[in-house]
């Protein structure tokens, strides 16, 4: 099988589409599977493949991470017409992902997609509501011609289903527990951040209204002092609210920036719980490496995180935006030690069985599928 794969976003863009991509071409070269990519410029010249293809992008004014590029049609068309592919894999509706459609269409090329992002969820956090029918109506276009569109959650595939969209497919996300795993030695980390305090509590994600941060910050304000004393915060990331939050932080809660690789296994495994109040999120691949590092998560009973989550087992469920239950949860965690211990076996023995190779065989298995759709369609 060859693949055609076009993406608005992919290394060393931060975020978690940007990733699985990076794992499943990393997946496919080690499968000795051919593939081309096509994806936003990077300046950064050790990433370049001559199956990867760059294009000039600029930064999304709604999401700088992610970036918004201008593909060049004539390439793309020559690359296809060399490459033959089997099937094209679209990622994101922006113009990469647009430029693949085109052609798939075009050159009769089977076509599958995947649905990563909830974007009429962002919309209440930058006052743009009244847009949410148009986003619904172009994804629906968008998607109507590809074979399957992959979800990475149930939630989400009950999501598109009620919104008209047909042949929704679970790809679900896996975990590197060889790389996230609990941490044997926390000293060091301690020292770097001058953590004194026996608990640590940390967040990864983008700073940014969608992640719902202000239940976060409100809940390390509103934890009982006798708590606050034991635990200091760690948040990884960046973002717009980057600066508002360090402003308004606690004495207990230091800022990392961006982490990735083993820097941030580390943060995840010194941490006794991880807590993610987002309520947009469509699977949330932090709370599955938190787990991976023996860290039991605390998250919002909403999105994919609540398939992730299994209350009072890996962690804890709230329900979205009550500052009081999250509290609660951490509260009980941190005051129940051997109750802590259990979550913490228990999260770790729930990734190990979230392998990427099982993930992605799934999806090369779910690809022969839509393939033979068309063959069928063909036939008849």
């Amino acid at each position: 099988m060859k693949i055609a794969i076009f993406t608005d976003t992919f290394t060393p863009q931060v975020n978690g589409v940007a990733r699985t991509f990076q794992l499943f071409v990393d997946y496919l070269d080690e499968q000795g599977i051919e593939y081309r990519l096509f994806v936003p410029e990077t300046k950064e010249e050790d990433l370049f493949s001559n199956q990867i293809h760059r294009f000039t992008s600029v930064p999304f004014y709604l999401y700088p991470e992610c970036r918004f590029s201008f593909p060049k049609m004539s390439h793309i068309r020559r690359q296809l017409e060399e490459f033959q592919p089997d099937l094209i894999h679209i990622a994101t509706p922006f113009n990469i992902g647009l430029s693949g459609l085109y052609y798939g269409k075009k050159l009769n090329i089977p076509i599958v997609g995947s649905y990563h992002t909830h974007f009429d969820r962002y919309l209440k956090y930058y006052d743009l509501q009244f847009l949410s029918k148009w986003i619904w109506k172009y994804m629906r276009w968008f998607h109507q011609s590809f074979r399957t569109t992959f979800v990475p959650s149930v939630e989400t595939k009950h999501e598109l289903l009620k919104h008209g969209f047909h042949d929704v497919g679970i790809w679900s996300r896996g975990v590197d527990c060889k790389k996230f795993k609990p941490l044997q030695d926390a000293e060091p980390l301690r020292s770097r951040y001058n953590i004194k305090a026996p608990h640590i509590l940390s967040y990864v994600g983008r700073l940014a209204p969608e992640k719902d941060l202000h239940t976060l910050m409100e809940a390390a304000e509103q934890l009982p002092d006798h708590i606050k004393d034991q635990v200091h915060w760690l948040i990884v990331g960046d973002g717009p609210m980057a600066n508002d939050m360090k402003k308004q932080a606690p004495d207990n809660m230091s800022f990392t920036g961006y982490l990735n690789g083993e820097n941030l296994a580390e943060v995840y495994g010194a941490s006794s719980l991880f807590v993610f109040p987002s309520t947009t999120e469509t699977f949330g691949n932090v709370v599955l490496e938190s787990l991976a590092c023996g860290t039991p998560a605390i998250g919002a009973r909403a999105g994919g995180v609540q398939e992730i989550i299994s209350h009072n087992q890996t962690g804890f469920l709230c329900n979205p935006g009550e500052v009081d239950e999250f509290v609660a949860s951490i509260s009980n965690a941190v005051d129940n030690e051997s109750e802590l211990k259990r979550m913490s076996y228990e999260a770790r023995e729930y990734a190990l069985k979230r392998s990427w190779s099982s993930i992605f065989e799934d999806l090369l298995d779910q690809y022969e599928k839509a393939l033979q759709l068309e063959e069928r369609s063909v036939a008849l």
